[in-house]
């Protein structure tokens, strides 16, 4: 994951400065053919590039509407895919539409023309990778990530179908990306694991004249057990 942040300070939601315990994560996607970062995090970092509209969502409210989520994925200007975060991950958003802004980590995936299977792979990944992180971060799992069409369905958000209208397109759906989630979960827990793994020793005997020790710890790397040693108790 290429994870960077420019909070969007001058967006009345941050400067309303409410703060959420978060139980969930929520996929949504932007439904504008516009892949690159710049058109919603600003100003440029000089990596974002340019917004010659100036209409990004670092302003009090972008385009007259309360709106503002945690993240951002997308594009660079040098085309290279990138997570910006927008909000401090504990701060109440306004993306849901519904009660989940107050229980629910939102991001945005810029949408493309939703044909080119590049785009879509790369940031259906980067997503995966963030939900991981933010899953770790807040003790979450898989079942804890819904997309904003699924919040609809719980009552918690308003009427979106995001990001359903793009994720079949590619032969996804929020059920893989769970799923997808969880894997990534799981391989990360196999150090700890294997951390855990435990160890038998073998005892050949016991002897109470040291010389017939030595002589049988000698048989045994000669067997070919060469990390064969002697206690003494």
């Amino acid at each position: 994951m290429n994870l960077r942040k420019l909070i969007l300070t001058e967006n009345a939601c941050y400067k309303a400065g409410r703060k959420i315990t978060p139980k969930g994560i929520m996929v949504h996607s932007t439904g504008a053919n516009n892949p690159y970062l710049r058109r919603y995090v600003g100003p440029d970092d000089g990596q974002l590039g340019v917004n010659e509209y100036n209409n990004h969502w670092n302003q009090d409210r972008p385009g007259g509407r309360q709106v503002c989520v945690h993240a951002f994925i997308g594009k660079l200007k040098d085309g290279s895919i990138a997570t910006y975060q927008t909000l401090p991950w504990n701060h109440r958003g306004w993306h849901a539409g519904g009660k989940a802004n107050d229980t629910h980590i939102g991001f945005e995936i810029c949408e493309d023309g939703l044909t080119d299977a590049s785009y879509f792979n790369a940031v259906y990944k980067e997503a995966v990778e963030l939900c991981v992180y933010l899953c770790k971060l807040y003790n979450l799992t898989e079942k804890d990530v819904i997309g904003h069409y699924e919040g609809y369905q719980k009552g918690i958000a308003s009427n979106h179908g995001d990001p359903r209208n793009w994720f079949p397109k590619h032969g996804k759906s929020m059920d893989t990306f769970r799923a997808d989630v969880k894997k990534l979960l799981s391989e990360g827990e196999k150090p700890a694991e294997q951390e855990r793994k435990k160890y038998y020793r073998v005892q050949i005997g016991a002897y109470s004249v040291k010389a017939n020790a030595e002589a049988q710890l000698a048989k045994a790397k000669k067997a070919g057990f060469t990390d064969a040693f002697i206690k003494y108790d």
